[in-house]
């Protein structure tokens, strides 16, 4: 069984953690992510730097800048990883844009990632129809999960269509937004939240964007398997450096 699947089936609420891979230095992926199982996280979504991120609010963007200006490549990213599974053990997602997967071969980079350890993708410009018309047979040859986002704008029947052809969990974007951009969630958002609860898909539901803190880590798992923490991260690095993280995560849980 995949690894996110043997995640969420425990009994606990998920904290996964997303930083930009070359990021602060280009060295510092794999310490990062060893820390970050060290100190309790569940699962982690390691950034692609890619020079266009649609989604991504000031902060991931300057930090996926700045990895790419440190040098930051999905072949530097891969060889970084290559012995990653000899140290950690939670599940590991990358999250990028697909021009980058495009390049360098979308089935080179299945395999690739696969070889490695990586348990899933999350493609936030990838359309889900696309996926499952080209793409599906290929990751799921590799043994890979595909993450869907879906938005407080997405339609019921397009929601039910992503449960459909997902196997992990389904990434929901608590507004829209860009990623970094807001603090707190208002009653609109919990509807939001309480109303996709009821759904009763057959996958579970991961929140991201706007969590930063454990009382917005607290409300979000209220109605969901897990929240997802990005941009307030990636400030803690930006004032703190790599030294602090078990700092970062016991702020959370």
């Amino acid at each position: 069984m995949n690894r996110i699947n043997q995640k969420l089936q425990e009994d606990k609420k998920i904290l996964s953690i997303y930083f930009s891979a070359g990021y602060p230095n280009l060295n510092d992926t794999v310490q990062i992510i060893q820390d970050l199982e060290k100190n309790g996280v569940d699962m982690i979504e390691i950034g692609l730097p890619f020079s266009d991120p649609l989604a991504d609010g000031p902060t991931i963007q300057a930090s996926s800048t700045q990895a790419l200006h440190n040098g930051m490549t999905s072949q530097i990213l891969f060889d970084q990883l290559k012995d990653i599974r000899q140290s950690v053990t939670i599940p590991l997602v990358i999250m990028g844009y697909f021009n980058p997967m495009l390049q360098y071969g979308v089935e080179n980079f299945c395999k690739k990632c696969a070889e490695i350890g990586i348990d899933g993708l999350i493609i936030p410009d990838l359309p889900v129809d696309v996926y499952a018309e080209q793409y599906k047979a290929t990751f799921e040859k590799y043994g890979l999960i595909n993450v869907f986002l879906i938005t407080p704008q997405t339609s019921d029947e397009r929601i039910r269509f992503i449960d459909s052809v997902s196997g992990g969990f389904i990434y929901m974007v608590s507004s829209a937004s860009v990623t970094g951009s807001q603090s707190g969630f208002g009653s609109t958002q919990e509807d939001y939240f309480k109303r996709i609860a009821d759904m009763n898909l057959k996958n579970p539901q991961v929140i991201g964007f706007g969590i930063n803190n454990a009382e917005t880590f607290n409300q979000a798992t209220q109605y969901a398997k897990g929240a997802i923490i990005g941009s307030a991260f990636i400030t803690h690095l930006t004032e703190n450096g790599t030294g602090k993280i078990e700092e970062f995560v016991k702020g959370i849980r």
